[in-house]
């Protein structure tokens, strides 16, 4: 099957990555801004009969990113594209998928209907903060997890006595998942939230006296929580290098410099999202989506199965 990749100005590089990967050319389009700062989007080639894949994330720049790409997919379909798969490694809104208090939004199931109704076919996105996002919408949806590219790092590093530990109670299945691949125990942290973005660790369930801690989430926004959770380890008797993975590095309202001054080990995260110079930091550690998402790409276009790709038994 025929495919061309295009992308919007969120993540330019992921997607040139992307398409060296697959040795092919990427797709040329217009993306500008008009003085009242309407956006302008026209594709430069034909897409008449194609299938099509954008590539976009959701940065800081949140609003401008879902804004663009919904034009984007609204103008594949006005052009006679066959199909239009979109690549969104970080799936911004997702925190918000449930109402939690009376006469709240529910944004993620917004977010999923504006995509469907803008015309896309296909979703692939990575790690969603709840799996039942899925059934949001009302078009196939690959939420892939990132469990093989962690573990496949800290297999290489051979680390004796570690723990998984998960900051919150509802990370839990997620990081049990990966402390299964990599054969050790699981920990839990219990956390409460006082207030958005404030979080405090209460207790926490299960054995990590004298073993090396590895924080598993999917992820760091402010990085308070992780913070606090590095804390709660060390005072639970945990070896004093804590590693901390995370697929989504959102890492906003200083997160960096908590980081790097809570003095993790390693911090290891995916390029979901873009990172300036200003929030990169010692101890970080960046694996790159695009070999995975290349792979993908080539599967769906060849209407093969993708699963076998990032799930092992």
């Amino acid at each position: 099957m025929r495919y061309k990749i295009f992308s919007g100005s969120s993540h330019p590089d992921l997607a040139t990555a992307i398409c060296k990967e697959l040795k092919v050319k990427q797709g040329k389009v217009l993306i500008k801004e008009f003085a009242c700062k309407e956006i302008y989007i026209k594709y430069l080639e034909t897409v008449r009969g194609e299938n099509v894949f954008i590539v976009q994330t959701c940065t800081a720049d949140i609003n401008k990113d879902y804004m663009e790409l919904f034009l984007m997919c609204d103008s594949m379909k006005r052009s006679f594209a066959k199909s239009v798969h979109v690549v969104l490694p970080h799936f911004g809104y997702a925190r918000q998928d449930r109402i939690a208090e009376p006469r709240e939004t529910i944004s993620a199931k917004l977010i999923a209907d504006l995509l469907v109704q803008s015309g896309v076919d296909h979703v692939l996105t990575f790690s969603l903060h709840s799996d039942q996002i899925q059934g949001f919408f009302d078009i196939p949806v690959d939420n892939v997890k990132t469990h093989v590219l962690f573990s496949d790092y800290f297999s290489k590093k051979k680390i004796n006595k570690q723990v998984v530990v998960s900051p919150d109670v509802g990370g839990a299945k997620e990081a049990k998942k990966f402390a299964d691949s990599l054969g050790c125990p699981l920990a839990i942290i219990h956390k409460t939230r006082p207030k958005h973005n404030v979080s405090e660790a209460t207790h926490m369930v299960g054995d990590v006296k004298g073993r090396t801690a590895i924080l598993f989430d999917d992820i760091i926004d402010t990085g308070g929580s992780v913070c606090n959770a590095k804390e709660a380890l060390i005072k639970a008797g945990a070896n004093k290098d804590v590693y901390l993975i995370a697929t989504h590095p959102v890492f906003s309202d200083g997160a960096p410099a908590k980081l790097e001054k809570a003095g993790f080990k390693e911090v290891i995260v995916t390029d979901s999202i873009p990172l300036t110079k200003e929030k990169k930091f010692k101890g970080l550690k960046i694996i790159s989506l695009a070999p995975l998402i290349s792979k993908i790409i080539k599967k769906v276009a060849e209407e093969k199965s993708v699963t076998g790709l990032y799930l092992r038994k």
